[in-house]
């Protein structure tokens, strides 16, 4: 199965990189690419998301240590200093924005829109979906397809010699990709269950998941890229009734 996707990326990614018979630098930097894209393993995951990360802070407000944001999210995640083998290192980002995201490096970023809305569980209980992201493997599928992407473009515009993926035009374009990436509701139903079980393993109350959602779903009419990517619905509510 891996070989066969290696062959499909390259296959992909060279077919629209061959000039006249002869093969671009540009082209052979997207094949790269491509095959790193197919061979994606854990630590390249990572690296990736240490990348975009740093790239994220340079662009947010960051909330400042002794700030009421800061200070409240310390004493919400008071003794979480890693997850199920993942090191986390949290900050908040000061905007209207309803979200939170979590990466392959243990990054977990809180924005304050989502700390005005929500009680401390119910914040505990979008971390650990979040985290369940990562710990289940769907934001190392998302960064795997945000590099085919990349590649793909790269492979289009050879002719224009095109850099390798993550020069500063290539990283604000995987960046943005990889924070907009859009779970599909089973990957969405399987971080709910992980989160419920992180709400009960920590001894906090699990029932926060079922507000949060609720308040979510408040606010659907709304522009916040949390609710585009996390869609709230009924059947998610049931389904964490279920586990409860």
């Amino acid at each position: 199965m891996k070989k066969a996707l290696i062959v499909v990326a390259l296959a992909s990614v060279m077919a629209g990189c061959v000039q006249n018979g002869v093969i671009t630098t540009s082209s052979i930097g997207a094949a790269e690419t491509a095959y790193h894209a197919a061979t994606f393993s854990d630590d390249d995951a990572k690296r990736m998301a240490d990348q975009a990360a740093a790239y994220y802070d340079s662009r947010n407000k960051l909330s400042s240590p002794n700030s009421k944001y800061s200070k409240r999210l310390a004493r919400i995640v008071k003794g979480l200093t890693s997850e199920d083998g993942l090191a986390l290192n949290f900050r908040v980002y000061e905007t209207k924005e309803v979200n939170a995201f979590a990466m392959a490096n243990g990054t977990v970023r809180v924005y304050s829109g989502l700390l005005d809305r929500m009680s401390d569980d119910e914040v505990r209980s979008v971390i650990g979906h979040e985290i369940g992201h990562v710990k289940l493997g769907h934001s190392k599928k998302a960064t795997q397809m945000a590099m085919a992407a990349s590649a793909a473009r790269q492979g289009a515009s050879a002719t224009g010699g095109t850099a390798a993926l993550l020069n500063q035009s290539e990283l604000a374009d995987f960046s943005e990709e990889l924070l907009n990436a859009q779970f599909s509701q089973k990957q969405e139903s399987e971080a709910d269950g992980y989160s419920v079980s992180f709400m009960k393993r920590h001894k906090w109350n699990a029932k926060a998941n079922i507000t949060a959602m609720q308040k979510l779903m408040a606010l659907e009419s709304g522009s916040h890229s949390m609710l585009d990517s996390h869609p709230a619905t009924s059947d998610r509510i049931k389904h964490i009734q279920s586990l409860l």
